[in-house]
């Protein structure tokens, strides 16, 4: 199975900071900006057909023609800012991010390693930002220029093409990555891993209308059967864990407990241009907060998000507090022993998410602003009424419990359970 493992980073951002941040996105995604899901995917690839394209070849033919690229969009869709030629503001940053992902990628014969940030929400692959970059018999200059805006970071430079290892069994041959000349806002990294959806480079490369991904590459050069990417992550209760794993083209059977549940991308705008699913969410046995309701699956939130009134009924059931220093809703030790489970309903599958799943770990409390031993619930308000086509994001604290899959080719998301979903760790 191709696997590439990652690190898993919390940000130190004080909870409100999180808060405004993974709300921001939420809005962004109601006003309809820079959609970049399956749906988004299929539509651009429909208006590209319609016109000559001149693509990189041999790749560049497989990526118009087949959405592998997307594939990776998937990792929940954002975890990163769009490119300078979208609408201003209309990215979330990577940078930004309460949680950060970042691997080890291999560039050049021999290969140097580069620390770089995995985003699904961007899809040039570029380094330099702290390491330079290391030329081998592989490097090819192209001597156009390369640049790319995100929310509160840049960079720009020369565009190379270069032997790119993922993994041992995931190597691209002449891969298109920026070699930055200058990079704004990449503290403690060399530059970005994109595996958003190839349209997000258009106008990134002078003379170049877009770019293959290295997603594109791996399905054109027959490294990867499927423009899938599946994403395993554990319950984080230490930054800097290396406890998260990318699969290219699949899904790692040795991750799950049971079967991936597919279900199609919702057909609910503005949820549908995204990685969009229907569901129903259940407090406890009784408490109904959202039925038939559509929201998104996204890697790039850090907690999980409810409607304004679901959220209301959720506080309201749990007898949670709000915290004026976190913005987070809080619990007494005995209200947390009778905490029941959330039950999530997608597409006929239950998955249920416990009370330990339901608050920030612990021992990570100092990280948020929050105070030693203290439980504070990761489930918060998304800021808006339900019924206008977002009414939940399902991010990271939702992710660290169930195996999630992302597939473009047939514009669907996957869900499992994993040794980790009644995890007590928290």
């Amino acid at each position: 199975m191709s696997s590439v493992p990652f690190i898993t980073r919390v940000v130190a951002h004080s909870a409100k900071e999180i808060l405004t941040r993974d709300r921001a996105r939420a809005q962004k995604i109601l006003q309809g900006i820079n959609p970049h899901g399956p749906s988004a995917f299929h539509e651009a690839r429909r208006r590209r057909h319609g016109h000559h394209h001149h693509h990189h070849h041999p790749a560049g033919g497989a990526a118009a023609s087949d959405p592998s690229g997307g594939g990776s969009t998937g990792t929940g869709g954002t975890s990163g800012g769009a490119p300078g030629t979208s609408t201003p503001g209309g990215g979330v940053d990577v940078t930004d991010a309460g949680v950060t992902y970042t691997a080890s990628v291999g560039v050049g014969s021999p290969p140097t390693q580069y620390t770089l940030l995995i985003d699904t929400g961007s899809s040039n692959t570029w380094v330099g930002a702290d390491q330079q970059y290391v030329k081998t018999s592989t490097s090819k200059s192209t001597g156009k220029s390369v640049s790319v805006s995100y929310g509160s970071g840049s960079f720009s430079g020369t565009e190379f093409t270069d032997q790119v290892t993922l993994s041992d069994s995931l190597v691209i041959e002449n891969q298109s990555i920026g070699v930055a000349s200058s990079a704004q806002g990449f503290q403690g990294v060399d530059g970005i891993l994109g595996i958003g959806p190839v349209d997000l480079t258009q106008g990134t490369v002078s003379g170049t209308d877009s770019v293959p991904t290295v997603t594109d590459n791996l399905f054109a050069q027959g490294a990867i059967a499927n423009d899938s990417i599946g994403i395993f992550y554990q319950p984080t209760t230490e930054s800097g864990d290396q406890n998260g794993e990318l699969t290219f083209g699949g899904i790692d059977e040795s991750k799950i407990t049971g079967d991936v549940n597919f279900v199609p991308i919702t057909s609910t705008s503005p949820a549908s241009n995204y990685w969009g699913i229907d569901q129903d969410v259940t407090y406890g046995s009784s408490s109904t907060l959202l039925s038939g309701s559509a929201g998104i699956v996204d890697t790039g939130t850090t907690l999980l998000l409810l409607a304004t009134d679901a959220f209301q009924a959720y506080q309201q059931a749990t007898g949670a507090k709000l915290d004026n220093s976190t913005g987070l809703l809080t619990l007494t030790e005995s209200q947390f022993d009778n905490l029941q489970s959330l039950f999530f309903n997608v597409g006929g599958t239950t998955y249920e998410f416990t009370a330990n799943a339901q608050i920030w770990p612990r021992s990570l409390n100092s990280t948020i602003g929050g105070e030693e031993g203290k439980i504070y619930l990761v489930v918060a308000d998304l800021g808006s009424q339900s019924g206008q086509g977002l009414d939940f994001i399902n991010g990271f604290a939702f992710l660290q419990r169930f195996y999630s899959v992302f597939d473009t080719g047939n514009s669907q998301v996957g869900l499992a359970t994993t040794q980790f979903t009644t995890a007590e760790t928290n």
